[in-house]
């Protein structure tokens, strides 16, 4: 069953940063939580004040969606 983390309120990136890890350490440390396959993160970007923002990458491109795969350390990849 998944588990629901959410974070809220407006902040920085940093802040959500920091509240994400938290959470994830709580996942870790608390529920003994030890791998996961996916996961899904939305954030809303905003203005300072307050207002709702388009992304555009450097190209003018809207972007609503970033996906990345799995990161693995080198030295977990060769197992040392």
């Amino acid at each position: 069953m998944p588990i629901l983390i959410r974070v809220q309120g407006e902040m920085t990136l940093v802040e959500m940063r920091q509240a994400i890890w938290e959470a994830l350490v709580e996942c870790e440390d608390d529920l003994a939580v030890m791998r996961t396959r996916n996961a899904s993160l939305f954030i809303h970007p905003t203005n300072e004040k307050g207002e709702n923002v388009t992304v555009r990458n450097a190209f003018g491109v809207v972007v609503s969606r970033i996906v990345k795969k799995a990161y693995r350390s080198a030295a977990g990849e060769y197992k040392i």
